[in-house]
């Protein structure tokens, strides 16, 4: 197993049937800014969540589908309590983000996209449209990579090994 994650440090992005199972090295050193006001590398919010399965959310404020699979995402979080859930956003500025995780009272650790849909992390996960969702297992593997939405079964699925 350690080889293989060397090579996959080494070579960046793998994938698997058309899916990617591992972040490359350009998103993993995106910086986004963490609740508490630090700059954070992608690479640290994973190592944070080591050995657990992480569901990530890469949504914002201003995005109606977003918020309409929020009381879903809620769901998940009450089915699946072992699961780290990591919100990133795309928002407009940090207030908005701010307000958005207030007023629809959003529970995990949060994370600001400063580099926008162009940056680093976006670009390389192809993101064509939020909410997006994707899923990292105990191991650190990507097991699902694209969700649109959070009623999808496989979302569950995933969560669920």
């Amino acid at each position: 197993m350690k080889y293989f994650l060397l090579v996959l440090m080494i070579f960046g992005t793998v994938t698997v049937s058309g899916q990617k199972i591992s972040f490359s090295e350009k998103a993993l050193n995106d910086v986004f800014l963490s609740a508490a006001n630090e700059d954070v590398k992608f690479s640290e919010v994973l190592e944070k969540h080591k050995g657990k399965t992480i569901l990530i959310d890469v949504w914002a404020n201003w995005c109606k589908d977003c918020i309409v699979g929020m009381p879903d995402v809620k769901a998940l979080q009450n089915e699946f309590g072992e699961v780290s859930f990591v919100f990133l956003s795309l928002d407009k500025n940090i207030e908005h983000w701010r307000y958005g995780i207030d007023k629809y009272k959003m529970t995990g650790d949060h994370y600001f996209i400063s580099s926008g849909w162009e940056g680093g992390f976006c670009s390389s996960i192809d993101l064509d449209w939020i909410p997006r969702y994707i899923v990292v297992d105990a191991n650190g593997a990507i097991s699902l990579y694209r969700a649109i939405k959070a009623r999808d079964s496989k979302i569950k699925s995933a969560l669920s090994k």
